[in-house]
């Protein structure tokens, strides 16, 4: 048997060892607890003794590009309350209802809620938040936040964008530089007691927040609101689905104006109606994709004289139609244009020439020239959602296919490619990268980043370029892009009527009627696209239709940039006709004898209708409607 002083020694070992292990224990909880977890726990108690307040950081601006402000940031409040440290809460929800317009029984409710602080409202007016802070109701406290501010209203609705309540970017370029023009929230802290109640006498700590960044625009404000006006009138006057305008500065691809009408007030969007939110604020000029039409004759034009396949002196014959693979493909003047040679064609914008040239390229060369000119594919732009506008798969182009190509027809394109292609053909063949912003700079004014023009590559030789202005320039004055002429200046351009579609048919009487041009001629810096969606009524075509408003801007621009005429002003008069009842054949004749540019509606024997009325004095080389339905 063990003695007993055997068996106190294992007692006495057992307890040192139970005490040891329980020193340990202690030893490693306190080590885990001030270690591990202590700054955690430090965390959670500074959350009970102290109250913090975030203080929003100020959103950064936009401008134009010469500096004016176009989104902007207003100061406003938010208003918390500390449940526990309002006495009388009947009477601070009395208070606070009637001043904030809230209802009285929501406001009682979040006054009841057992929390430490509740959110009453926010963005509220200063004038409105100093109001009721003058009532001196305990338990309320105020902190600065802001609110998105557009001066222009209206204006660029679809290229600015939107925040939502918390000042992110929802839409458009408030979206798509949102990481630039947020910036970093700061906190106000005090020390309060057990129920949240703030300590007399207690410091209050500021951490201030930090503004964004301010993004500058290639847009200039002016020109935008020229081209406003322009988009606003049109809609209006041919009640169509939508006018929309983008004005380019073709030796740069900075986007000087982007306008679209039907649009809405960036400082009231419609949040209760998303689906009409998201149709006023969608950018159909970058995301959307139209069948061009005539416009598209620049590039067919372009890339047949840099492949060598057409001269000055080659003659082609357009008796209204052209039958390819045993398809008949009419001219859009029914009665034909005769004979005429490539600059006549261009002038005349008739279909049979540019069915011609298209199969004299062949499918691989016209294109390799589509490509060199960026269609079917993005531009790059800096904006959300660009589309790359469509090309048939280059295999499955049949001679039928190739030959309706070549007059805008069977191919999409976005507005935004089709005015940085046609920049690059009258500019000397540089095709540039399209942009929105210019740079991007901190809030103390320090520059981030500035964006250079970025020539993405030559699609025609400097003698292309110079053939292609004058043709263009011919088409403005003296034929169908007439109505966009400025007395005194050169302007080229090109009108565009294209027929839409439903279902994979054609959609009757609905028409995209549209002007591409470009100024001062000898020297291009501005090319402006104009369009018009689905005009009501019989005058649907470009030339008469989108030209004009495209030239008011122009008028506009040259007013602005004080760019004096250089053309001397030889305007001549000649009076309307009447030529009712007569022959199609025997009035277009009569017209164009007087220098009139003709487009006819219809394909029956005699006018039936005519614009302007008999006896109307209007200008030789004007562009006039007869109807022969």
């Amino acid at each position: 048997m063990k003695s007993a002083a055997s068996v106190m020694r294992k007692r006495l070992l057992i307890a040192f060892i139970a005490l040891l292990v329980m020193m340990f224990a202690l030893f490693g909880r306190l080590f885990f607890l001030q270690i591990i977890d202590g700054g955690m726990l430090r965390a959670r108690a500074a959350e009970q003794w102290y109250r913090d307040l975030p203080l929003k950081a100020s959103r950064g601006k936009m401008l134009d590009r010469n500096g004016k402000v176009l989104a902007d940031s207003r100061d406003c409040f938010t208003l918390y309350a500390r449940p526990n440290a309002i006495k009388d809460k009947a009477a601070a929800a009395n208070e606070i209802s009637q001043a904030l317009d809230m209802k009285y029984d929501n406001v009682l409710a979040k006054l009841g809620e057992s929390v430490g602080e509740v959110t009453l409202k926010r963005k509220i007016e200063s004038s409105v938040a100093l109001s009721l802070r003058q009532k001196n109701i305990p338990g309320l406290y105020y902190t600065l936040d802001t609110v998105r501010s557009y001066p222009y209203g209206k204006s660029m609705s679809q290229i600015l964008g939107f925040t939502d309540i918390d000042n992110v970017g929802q839409a458009g370029l408030e979206s798509y530089y949102d990481k630039y023009l947020t910036g970093v929230d700061g906190f106000a802290y005090t020390s309060t007691d057990m129920a949240g109640r703030e300590i007399p006498g207690a410091a209050t700590r500021y951490v201030p927040s930090i503004p964004g960044c301010n993004v500058t625009l290639s847009i200039d404000a002016d020109i935008q609101g020229f081209a406003d006006n322009a988009v606003v009138a049109a809609q209006t006057e041919f009640s169509s689905k939508s006018a929309s305008m983008i004005v380019m500065d073709v030796n740069t691809g900075g986007i000087l104006a982007m306008a679209k009408s039907p649009g809405f007030d960036l400082n009231s969007p419609p949040r209760n109606d998303l689906d009409l939110l998201n149709e006023l604020s969608r950018n159909t000029m970058i995301v959307d994709m139209y069948e061009p039409g005539s416009t598209f004759k620049i590039f067919t034009t372009a890339a047949a004289i840099e492949a060598g396949v057409v001269s000055d002196n080659d003659t082609f014959f357009c008796a209204g139609s052209r039958t390819v693979d045993g398809q008949r493909i009419r001219c859009w003047r029914s009665i034909g244009h005769g004979s005429q040679h490539l600059a006549e064609g261009v002038k005349n914008s008739c279909n049979c020439v540019f069915m011609d040239l298209a199969l004299r390229m062949g499918t691989s060369r016209f294109y390799d020239a589509l490509d060199k000119f960026g269609l079917g594919k993005k531009t790059g732009v800096d904006f959300s959602g660009e589309s790359s506008g469509m090309l048939m798969k280059e295999g499955n182009v049949k001679t039928v296919d190739l030959a309706r190509i070549g007059f805008g027809q069977a191919v999409a394109v976005t507005p935004l490619q089709l005015i940085t292609g046609v920049s690059s053909v009258i500019n000397g063949g540089t095709l540039y990268k399209p942009y929105l912003v210019a740079s991007v700079d901190s809030y103390d004014g320090k520059n981030l980043a500035k964006r250079d023009p970025v020539a993405v590559g030559r699609t025609v030789s400097e003698a292309t370029s110079k053939k292609m202005r004058e043709y263009l320039v011919g088409v403005v004055a003296n034929g169908g892009g007439s109505k966009a002429g400025v007395a005194g200046y050169a302007i080229g351009g090109k009108t565009g009527t294209a027929q839409k579609y439903s279902g994979g048919a054609i959609a009757q009487g609905k028409y995209i009627s549209s002007f591409i041009g470009f100024a001062p001629a000898d020297d291009p810096k501005y090319a402006v696209l104009m369009i018009v969606d689905e005009p009501q009524g019989y005058m649907y075509y470009g030339s008469l239709v989108a030209a004009p408003y495209a030239g008011r801007v122009f008028k506009s621009i040259f007013d602005y940039m004080a760019i004096a005429p250089s053309v001397p002003p030889e305007t001549e008069y000649t009076v309307m006709p009447d030529v009712m009842d007569m022959p199609v054949t025997d009035a277009i004749a009569q017209l164009e004898s007087m220098g009139l540019y003709v487009e006819l509606v219809g394909s029956g024997d005699k006018i039936t209708a005519q614009t302007p009325i008999p006896d109307t004095r209007i200008t030789v080389g004007d562009t006039v409607l007869v109807r022969s339905e």
